[in-house]
């Protein structure tokens, strides 16, 4: 039985920390349709974004803002993610996937400056991270229905940090160790 119910409301005490060794290791694939149990586990990983980004709900619960929670980030061994976030455009995007794969992407790559982040690195981390700039990733929704995005920019960056966790690594194993500004021929800032 998970502690994750309707009425849980994730806080920071739920995130777990670089170190840990599910942060780590690839995750499981996830049963298709979604248990009620995960989709609920969904829904309160999604209200923690919300509540991350929301000035008043942040301050009062000592929330740090998020764009993106995956299921190990709060010590679930489940190939399962959510992310909430604005685009370049300023449009509110809420992603929810199931055991999401990137099928296809772009050959031109993107970086987020200065640096990424992440709920589970509570330390200040330089060096850049070449992404893909447009990625095709398919994945199953809260309903078990397959579903193919085209995502580009902020949003390619926001689901292939994603992505990594439920694969087991981490956004600063992307970083180049001997020079960490270093970057590929094809990649450009995306601001």
């Amino acid at each position: 039985m998970s502690k994750f119910h309707s009425n849980y409301m994730i806080t920071m005490k739920d995130i777990v920390r670089e170190g840990n060794e599910i942060l780590h290791r690839p995750t499981q694939e996830v049963l298709v349709p979604p248990s009620d149990e995960d989709k609920v586990t969904l829904i309160c990983m999604m209200n923690f974004l919300k509540n991350s980004q929301d000035p008043v709900l942040s301050k009062k619960y000592k929330l740090r803002a998020g764009v993106g929670l995956s299921a190990n980030q709060i010590g679930l061994n489940k190939r399962m993610f959510v992310a909430y976030l604005r685009d370049e455009k300023g449009t509110e995007h809420e992603y929810i996937l199931i055991n999401p794969k990137i099928i296809s992407h772009s050959v031109s790559m993107i970086y987020l400056p200065p640096s990424e982040g992440c709920l589970s690195v509570d330390r200040d981390i330089k060096g850049l991270i070449p992404r893909y700039e447009r990625i095709k990733v398919k994945g199953f929704n809260l309903e078990g229905e397959e579903i193919v995005l085209k995502l580009k920019g902020y949003s390619s960056i926001v689901i292939q940090h994603e992505i990594d966790h439920l694969d087991g690594i981490m956004f600063y194993d992307r970083i180049d160790t001997e020079n960490p500004f270093k970057l590929p021929e094809n990649c450009k800032s995306l601001y």
